[in-house]
């Protein structure tokens, strides 16, 4: 089970669940499960560091620890 920041930083911003995973591009199903501390492909860790904003160098700001 790994640690991330998705669902507070996702929160912070009033998005929902379902924009930000048609933002990243990822399926409503598969946001759920990185926000509950499942692993994921790094594509889709990607792919949700862009869509909050961040830049790639900037992942620890979405998933410390890895």
């Amino acid at each position: 089970m790994g640690h991330n920041l998705v669902k507070k930083i996702r929160e912070e911003r009033l998005m929902s669940k379902a924009e930000l995973a048609r933002k990243a591009g990822v399926s409503p199903l598969t946001m759920d499960r990185v926000e509950k501390g499942k692993s994921c492909r790094m594509e889709t860790k990607r792919k949700i560091i862009l869509a909050f904003g961040y830049k790639l160098s900037e992942k620890d700001r979405v998933f410390p620890e890895e």
